[in-house]
Formats: structure tokens, sequence, C-alpha cells
């Protein structure tokens, strides 16, 4: 399903970044990719649950360039969802800083957990509200655990149900919030998330 012409435009300048992945950290992506291709080439389903201790910042960004990165890359079927060791809310920082990215997102951020609609290209839709990472609709079985934050990989060493769990930290923009450097922190995370998930995918379909 093709994406929206901004944020095509916007993965593609996040893959002329590749190089700016340091080694450790593409190593780590590259012994994810093995592990997806070898589901993927035999017709499974990649059922990706990405994990952070809040489910507001780096596990709903996560979340959606995965999906973007299933699209990209044409790496289907693929689902991706998203949780924490507990619920708060999707952040509007967060939500903010996809928006400029090219994401199409609406909800009512006045509510105490807002489900928000997002868009991506075509018809495609996702909702998006914190939830704990083993409540529905999130899968219970078959699906790989990636561990988006250093707090929620060490609280949660076992995720039950999942094929394999991997621990892909990112730092927490939220140490900038109420900030001058806020709103430039939440893009930069935006950012690196987009670039690493796209390199993931851009493995799985060498």
């Amino acid at each position: 399903m093709p994406l929206t012409s901004t944020l095509h435009l916007y993965a593609d300048s996040r893959i002329a970044e590749f190089d700016r992945i340091e080694d450790r950290r593409r190593a780590l992506l590259q012994e994810m990719s093995q592990v997806l291709r070898a589901d993927w080439q035999a017709g499974r389903t990649l059922r990706l649950v990405f994990i952070c201790t809040h489910n507001s910042r780096r596990s709903h960004i996560a979340q959606l360039w995965a999906a973007v990165a299933a699209d990209y890359y044409d790496v289907h079927p693929v689902e991706t969802w998203s949780g924490g060791s507990e619920a708060t809310a999707f952040n509007p920082r967060a939500v903010e800083a996809l928006r400029d990215a090219g994401f199409s997102i609406e909800g009512d951020a006045a509510q105490e957990n807002p489900r928000y609609q997002v868009k991506f290209g075509g018809d495609k839709l996702l909702e998006c509200f914190s939830k704990k990472y083993d409540a529905p609709p999130n899968p219970s079985e078959q699906f790989y655990a990636i561990m988006t934050c250093s707090e929620a990989d060490q609280a949660c060493p076992v995720v039950l149900g999942s094929l394999k769990r991997f621990a892909l930290t990112y730092e927490d923009p939220k140490e900038a919030d109420d900030t001058p450097e806020e709103a430039d922190r939440y893009k930069e995370r935006v950012a690196q998330i987009g670039r690493e998930i796209l390199y993931l995918f851009s493995r799985i379909v060498e």
C-alpha cells in the first residue's frame, strides 16, 4: 500500500542516513532481521510487539515505523503492536513529532488515555492507545517482543507468549520535557527510530 508522499519522502531521508547507525546497533538489527526473515520467507505472519515502561512514547513510535517499513519494503503479512509494563497515555509531544514526520493522527488528546486513529497511506488505519503489553488487542502468543526502553528491558526479563525477545532500547525524549530542547529531542527520537526500523526491514528483504 503506498505511503503518503510526505511520509515517503521522510522515509527516503532516513534511509539516506543508514550510515549514521553505529556498529553495535547495526549488528543487533542484522541479528533481528535474520530471525524475522526466516519466518517471513516461510510465509508466517510477523507479529511485532514493541514494549516500553509506560507505552507512551518510544513503543508507539516504533510500532508505527514498523508498519511504515513493512509497506515501504513490501514485507507482508506484518502486524505491529505496542504496550507497556503499565498503561498511561500516548504522549501528545510524541504525537506531534510523528505528525511532523508525515503521519496523519486524529484523536481527543483531552481524554485520560486517548485512542488515536493513525493513517500513513491508503486506507490503512492503526488505533494507538496506551495499554499493558499483554492486554487486548495485543497478541498473547506467536509474537516477537522488542523492548524499546532499558527500564522495561530490566523489568520484563521474560515476555510470556513471545517467540523471542530483543532489546532495541532508546533514550527517553521525556528527559527534555518542558525545556527549550523539547521539540528537537522528540523529532530526533522519531528520526532515529525510523532510521533503524527501516534498516531492519531493508535487511529482511535483501
